[in-house]
């Protein structure tokens, strides 16, 4: 079983419908019993860092959340559900994250558009299975104002040009995590969804 997090800030609706699309089980859930017990997670989000971090908390979900990425069982982030695994943003002040991740959620630092909306390539820095079958420069959809800066260079898994490059996604063992939504991002991002379905049927 999947679980879909619910915490009161994700995009569930749009997620829920692509994984609808490619026939996939899922559970939406609030409960961490739920979560603790599941085979897979994602976790969606969009709104601001603090307020989500907030949310997990009253929700109880803070130190399941932790403890299911320890597993190793598939776990999916995407757009804030990638920025709240690290270890603090800034956005609106300094908050704390989930610090699954070590680093940090900045603001472009640039003097394009922000917020970056709509279509952009990835460029694919890791060989890993959430990417199979997907070519370089495969363009998905955005929608931030800030990005993750990893400590560590070995998780980053896509790279993005706007402005300048930034992460746009991570892998580190069976954790995979977009800034990019995969749910809005047409055949490239059914794909990636397929992709992360099928490690959870391994």
């Amino acid at each position: 079983m999947i679980a879909l997090v619910d915490y009161g800030m994700g995009n569930l609706g749009s997620v829920a419908n692509a994984l609808r699309f490619i026939e996939c089980e899922f559970e939406i859930t609030s409960d961490p019993k739920v979560l603790t017990g599941a085979d897979a997670a994602i976790l969606p989000g969009v709104g601001a860092f603090g307020d989500c971090m907030e949310n997990l908390r009253e929700y109880g979900l803070v130190e399941p959340i932790r403890d299911f990425v320890a597993s190793d069982r598939p776990f999916l982030g995407i757009c804030l559900g990638l920025q709240l695994l690290f270890t603090e943003g800034e956005e609106m002040g300094t908050y704390a994250g989930l610090d699954i991740v070590p680093g940090r959620v900045i603001r472009f630092t640039h003097s394009l558009k922000i917020p970056q909306i709509g279509w952009n390539q990835i460029q694919i820095r890791q060989d890993c299975p959430q990417l199979e079958s997907i070519a370089e420069g495969s363009y998905v959809y955005f929608v931030h104002s800030y990005h993750v800066v990893p400590e560590e260079p070995e998780v980053v898994a896509t790279v993005t040009d706007y402005g300048y490059e930034f992460c746009s996604a991570i892998r580190r063992g069976n954790l995979f995590a977009t800034q990019f939504h995969p749910e809005k991002s047409s055949e490239i991002g059914l794909q990636i969804l397929r992709n992360f379905v099928g490690e959870v049927a391994q």
